[in-house]
């Protein structure tokens, strides 16, 4: 009895001078789960603020904000084709730049009969060089150009390994999706500092925060320009010029609904039409953005995602 007496005493005393311990690793963790329901509570009010009040209340004058006419790099692509025409719908009009102006021609012609707008062809290769710029140059001349639109180039997005690129599909991919962005930006940004307003959109993708294997070139390129939409906000935001990240997951494309598989697009794969009228109504609001709620979700999840597992997942895919 007298070693149980005994063992029950040095438990009470053990716990005694352990109380405070108790005491401050419960306050801690009430801390840590107070934090994480702010952080949570935070994060819907911004999703709500975000993808749905300005669809509720969006009644903005874009023109009048930004400027009348909208460069659309990439207009082949059918996000920012679609881009394109949302941007018409709301008076804009539109210069579309592409490698091959026939591919387009089917597209400004369709926007100017159903928005009554002006739509200008522009054919350039960035693979030449500088020698790009100059058509560009002089279709923008005496132009009030408010948006600067450039979208990546998905026909590079297929998997094969970073040793079996040719040299030149290696600069195709860099010419196509980071030099004509920035020579573009470039050669818009001045006159939009200039005259105090404008945005700058480049579209990227949502799996530019984790590295893909077998896809070394294109999610580079995605990742840069998030990167660079990122690093212009800071240095341009305060003179007047909103620029944006928008970071889609995968949307709908005209190819799959022609070979009859239209039935793809739904609640996590948009038609181009509702993720381009979705993500308009983020302009001016959000810096970085999916441009789609359900999207945001997906990207939520991504980042929380272990490496190794969004790896090991891709490897199954491809």
């Amino acid at each position: 009895m007298a070693a149980v007496d005994s063992f029950q005493l040095l438990y009470r005393e053990i716990a005694r001078s352990c109380n405070c311990y108790v005491e401050t690793l419960a306050l801690v963790g009430a801390f840590y789960t107070a934090s994480k329901a702010v952080v949570f509570a935070r994060d819907c009010y911004s999703l709500i603020r975000l993808h749905f009040i300005p669809r509720l209340m969006y009644n903005r004058n874009l023109v009048r904000r930004f400027g009348e006419w909208a460069v659309i790099y990439g207009a082949s692509e059918a996000v920012a084709k679609a881009y394109a025409e949302e941007l018409a719908r709301h008076g804009v009009s539109i210069i579309l730049i592409s490698r091959n102006s026939t591919s387009v021609e089917g597209a400004a012609k369709a926007i100017a009969d159903s928005h009554g707008v002006e739509t200008v062809l522009v054919e350039a290769d960035f693979s030449e060089g500088l020698a790009a710029c100059r058509p560009i140059q002089d279709a923008l001349r005496e132009k009030d150009i408010g948006f600067l639109v450039n979208s990546v180039d998905l026909s590079l997005d297929y998997p094969q390994r970073f040793t079996d690129l040719s040299e030149d599909r290696l600069w195709e991919s860099i010419n196509r999706n980071i030099t004509a962005a920035m020579l573009l930006a470039r050669i818009i940004l001045p006159g939009m500092v200039e005259r105090g307003r404008g945005a700058l959109i480049n579209i990227s993708s949502g799996r530019c925060c984790k590295p893909t294997p077998n896809k070394a070139a294109f999610s580079a390129s995605t990742a840069y320009l998030d990167h660079v939409s990122r690093a212009l906000h800071y240095e341009y935001g305060h003179r007047g010029i909103f620029v944006q990240s928008l970071v889609p997951f995968r949307v709908a494309s005209q190819e799959t609904e022609d070979r009859g598989r239209a039935r793809c697009s739904g609640w996590l794969v948009p038609h181009p039409q509702v993720y381009a009228r979705h993500a308009i109504s983020t302009l001016g609001i959000s810096h970085r953005t999916t441009g789609y709620w359900p999207h945001s979700l997906q990207f939520w999840l991504l980042q929380y995602m272990p490496e190794w597992m969004w790896v090991w997942g891709t490897h199954m895919l491809t």
